[in-house]
């Protein structure tokens, strides 16, 4: 018996794979599948705090901007819940992180199309079936079986990643907050290293409770500043086919650049956030000084962790006075934010993946990534060529459309090329001519 050959396998199911997952089940003759290593969705628990919220608008679920009528999105999930009024009256846009992660499992429950605890150990190529080979495991069970696709999406998202001067260290990843907390809030003196949303967070989280359970709580970044999420309209117009076009059609030696003096609007802090601090300080700052310490442009130079005393020592430099110094801490908590890493299960396929001059994935415009531009796919691995869109989840349901059409052949939903009142670039010769010209 001939063995079964999938349209397509999605690896990893994360909030990418899990909406074209959603996108792809409706969708009559379709065989698609989708893994992970995981016993189900569960979307960075360890930073589910109680306060914490999306900086993403709920629109921006698996599904609507893709097809406003899927059965799969957040206003079905809150009408099924018996919440949909409770949520108008709300009135508030950006949901909270809890509820996004409980709307994900609500979809990952319905889809037939994804199937957990399973590890790809190694994905290589059929010239004679003209298929991918993928050898999984059952992280359950142990079973190893093999799956047959004609072309593969990579969604494995990103991974923890620390300063290389923590290696080795019993150094905290904001990623691993929650099941810590109490044992961090056991500790007298703490420090919160980092200038993003997960920061600010996880030193809200910690400065509430600082003067109850008497412990100090600094927060330390190297930023000049605590730097606000920008969210205005026309820099949310940044995030969209437009820009992406403009981004991706740059040459590489212009885009890195551009990209690390972006990094404001995509990994600054919602002002909500950062008024919510100031006035916990101030709440504090009645009983007199509160229990913290807040350094901009300072940087961890070094970290040396002391067994017997289960203390740290932090050798920090003022990036502006050039003043250094050092300061002892009983934890240590750094959100030091992601970074892509390449699966191991990639090594039997190196030949057919491109590369740019540094070696990363040559992405597409279209997210593929193989020579042939048709094959291998990526969800969130574009940051360098595909700019601040990649790793946003309002561009979500924009990829999943693309990928659908170069998946199937036919774009299953409509795909818009132009939303932004602006140009970015000056206009081609078919655009109207602006008044200067």
């Amino acid at each position: 018996m001939q063995q079964k050959i999938y349209d397509f396998i999605g690896i990893g199911i994360g909030p990418f794979n899990l909406g074209l997952a959603a996108l792809s089940q409706p969708l009559p003759g379709v065989d698609c599948l989708f893994l992970d290593m995981q016993s189900r969705f569960n979307w960075h628990p360890g930073m589910l705090l109680e306060h914490a919220t999306m900086q993403t608008s709920f629109i921006a679920d698996l599904v609507t901007l893709a097809d406003p009528t899927n059965p799969y999105s957040f206003l079905n999930y809150s009408k099924q819940s018996g919440r949909i009024y409770a949520f108008y009256i709300k009135e508030d846009f950006f949901l909270l992180r809890e509820e996004y992660n409980r709307y994900c499992q609500w979809v990952a429950s319905q889809l037939h199309n994804l199937r957990f605890n399973q590890s790809v150990q190694q994905l290589h190529y059929d010239a004679k079936r003209q298929c991918y080979v993928l050898d999984c495991i059952s992280t359950r069970s142990g079973e190893v079986q093999q799956l047959l696709a004609r072309k593969v999406v990579l969604g494995t998202g990103t991974k923890p990643r620390l300063p290389a001067c923590c290696d080795g260290l019993p150094v905290l990843h904001s990623g691993q907050y929650l099941p810590q907390k109490a044992a961090l809030q056991s500790k007298q003196r703490l420090a919160v290293i980092g200038s993003g949303q997960s920061a600010a967070e996880i030193y809200l989280d910690l400065l509430r409770d600082a003067g109850r359970l008497g412990y100090r709580v600094d927060w330390l970044t190297r930023s000049p500043r605590f730097f606000p999420l920008e969210y205005t309209k026309l820099t949310l117009e940044m995030t969209s086919p437009d820009y992406t076009d403009y981004f991706h059609a740059l040459p590489a030696a212009v885009r890195d650049p551009l990209l690390a003096s972006q990094k404001g609007l995509y990994k600054g802090i919602n002002r909500s956030t950062i008024n919510t601090i100031f006035d916990e300080l101030y709440r504090l700052g009645l009983d007199g000084t509160p229990p913290s310490t807040l350094l901009t442009n300072t940087e961890l130079q070094d970290i040396a962790y002391h067994p017997q005393s289960q203390q740290f020592t932090l050798s920090l430099q003022h990036l502006e006075t050039g003043s250094s110094g050092v300061a002892s801490y009983d934890a240590v908590v750094v959100a030091s934010g992601y970074a892509y890493q390449e699966p191991a299960f990639l090594q039997g396929v190196q030949g057919r993946i491109a590369r740019d001059a540094q070696g990363r994935f040559a992405v597409r415009r279209n997210y593929s990534i193989d020579h042939d531009g048709c094959e291998l796919f990526v969800q969130n691995a574009e940051l360098h060529s595909h700019g601040l869109a990649a790793p946003d989840l309002t561009m979500a349901c924009y990829r999943n459309s693309v990928l659908l059409r170069e998946l199937l052949g036919s774009a299953p939903y409509p795909i818009e090329e132009r939303v932004s009142f602006q140009t970015f670039g000056l206009p081609s010769a078919q655009q109207q001519e602006p008044a200067w010209a």
